[in-house]
């Protein structure tokens, strides 16, 4: 009953008066004479109010106390660590990296692909006869490994990059670490280096194996990456390929064009002054008509063997040796005419000898253009050969791997080499305070 006067007094007062000892004091005056119970207890409420208040200026007071005790020990402590630098600035540092490897850097995926770049055989692609006839040998340089290489690692590769996947937007994303990832206000140097150290090119001189392994923070991406890489690279030797088989090609063209009209207009000279003259050879025409000179001239010898014979047997008015004499002035009037046209002509005819010349000069013409018109065309023919073997393919070896696992950061090989790093540093530190010491 006590205790429900006492809850019934608590419950009819503010809380800031039940814990008030004055308050109580005078109220449980008041209440001693009516309520000698309920005083009382009033009064132990007092009491132990008072207990209360006498603990917490006791726990005030031994508080500074036990402050400057927590502070020499920190300073014993940190008196310590100053005494041992090894601690200071080897272990220290390397628990802190440990720290971030293990708790904090985000973890990277990579994807690997291994491609090679082939051109064709042009030897098998023709019989042995053209093969030496052209030149041509079956290999090339092996600088295309090293062109893909630099092409990957360069600026256009990036912007192709960040317009095709995004580059920067992956490599910048806000749930990456501060240290592993690439920052917005980064300069176009910075994602430059940031993607170098990303994506790694390694060349096998033995084999000619291009491995391509670029790092992302998934491992889709990754694979994404290779692939948009391999076929950017793929996509640049096929182009390089093509330009200068292209330029080549077209220059050699041009150049066949312009003999095969030299050698068309050497023919058609030719054929327009064999049509003038109604003559197939001069030559040949010359070698007739001397034919027929000379023919004449043996049978002019013969009329006058026949006609001294006659003489002298017989008068020279006699009806035979008249008959030889009138054939032998025709001969020899058919051999001046003859000789007139292998000499000289009337108005309308030309000379032989100068047929014979401006033939020979046509025909030495059109011979000379015949030859650089074959030659030409061996030459064409050479290009065009010279072109296939200028396309290049990018033959893919291995496709791009899709991670399961995560290869960096190698935490374990990367504290490893810190702490070891530190410590050479310090040792040799160490060694140089000590000298200058002692020679002071």
């Amino acid at each position: 009953m006590l205790e429900k006067r006492f809850n019934e007094f608590k419950d009819s007062i503010k809380p800031a008066e039940f814990n008030n000892i004055e308050f109580l004091q005078k109220k449980a005056e008041s209440l001693k004479a009516a309520d000698s119970e309920l005083s009382d207890r009033i009064l132990i409420r007092v009491r132990n109010l008072k207990a209360q208040v006498k603990k917490q200026e006791q726990s005030k007071q031994s508080a500074p106390v036990q402050k400057t005790k927590a502070t020499a020990k920190l300073q014993s402590k940190w008196d310590k660590v100053k005494r041992s630098p090894f601690l200071v600035f080897v272990m220290l540092p390397t628990l802190i990296f440990t720290a971030y490897q293990l708790l904090w850097a985000t973890e990277r995926y990579e994807s690997q692909a291994k491609v090679i770049v082939q051109q064709p055989d042009s030897a098998s692609t023709m019989d042995s006869g053209m093969a030496l006839l052209t030149g041509l040998t079956g290999s090339s340089g092996g600088n295309d490994a090293e062109l893909v290489k630099t092409y990957i690692y360069s600026n256009d590769m990036i912007e192709y990059l960040n317009d095709k996947i995004a580059l920067k937007e992956h490599y910048s994303q806000s749930n990456i670490d501060f240290f592993s990832r690439i920052h917005n206000d980064d300069s176009k140097e910075a994602l430059n280096k940031y993607y170098q150290e990303h994506v790694e090119v390694v060349l096998d001189d033995a084999s000619g194996v291009i491995t391509i392994a670029a790092q992302g923070f998934d491992s889709k991406y990754a694979q994404l990456l290779t692939n948009t890489i391999v076929e950017r690279a793929e996509w640049f030797i096929n182009s390089i390929g093509h330009q200068l088989a292209n330029a080549q090609l077209s220059f050699m063209q041009g150049e066949h064009k312009r003999i095969e009209e030299r050698f068309t207009n050497a023919q058609k000279d030719l054929l327009v002054f064999q049509q003038k003259y109604n003559l197939l050879d001069p030559t040949a025409e010359g070698t007739a008509k001397q034919t027929i000179t000379n023919t004449i001239e043996s049978q002019i010898a013969t009329k006058q063997t026949e006609i001294k014979t006659l003489n002298a047997i017989m008068s020279d008015r006699s009806p035979q040796v008249q008959s030889l004499k009138n054939e032998l002035a025709a001969l020899n009037a058919q051999l001046e005419v003859e000789r007139d046209k292998l000499s000289q002509t009337g108005l309308d005819e030309v000379p032989v000898s100068e047929l014979l010349s401006r033939f020979t000069d046509y025909k030495i013409k059109m011979d000379l253009a015949l030859q650089a018109y074959t030659s030409s065309q061996i030459s064409l023919e050479k290009s065009r050969i010279e072109a296939y073997r200028q396309l290049k393919y990018l033959i893919t070896v291995e496709k791009a791997t899709l991670s399961e696992d995560s290869k960096y950061p190698d935490a374990i090989y990367n504290i490893s080499l810190l702490l070891l790093l530190l410590s050479l540093a310090f040792g040799i530190s160490k060694i140089i305070i000590s000298t200058i010491r002692e020679l002071k």
